[in-house]
């Protein structure tokens, strides 16, 4: 299993944690931001393909931010692949 703690930049969240299974996202944790959002985040991806995920979150944007949570996860999941 591959796994990566990710710090964040830009977002109200400050670190992922991410495990990769079989070539495919077996659980992320968010630590700080948006509790319940970032749970529903989490349960979506969760079975997928990390190149699927990257291409539905890849540049979602947080209000005036230049990035979001679900950004700063297709970034952390880049790193992992």
């Amino acid at each position: 299993m591959d796994s990566l703690k990710y710090t964040t930049q830009g977002t109200c969240s400050r670190e992922i944690d991410i495990k990769l299974k079989d070539g495919v996202i077996d659980s992320v944790m968010f630590t700080g931001g948006c509790h319940g959002n970032l749970q529903g985040v989490s349960a979506l991806v969760k079975g997928m393909k990390p190149e699927e995920a990257i291409s539905r979150l890849k540049g979602i944007r947080c209000g005036t931010k230049s990035t979001s949570c679900p950004d700063q996860l297709a970034l952390a999941l880049e790193k992992m692949i």
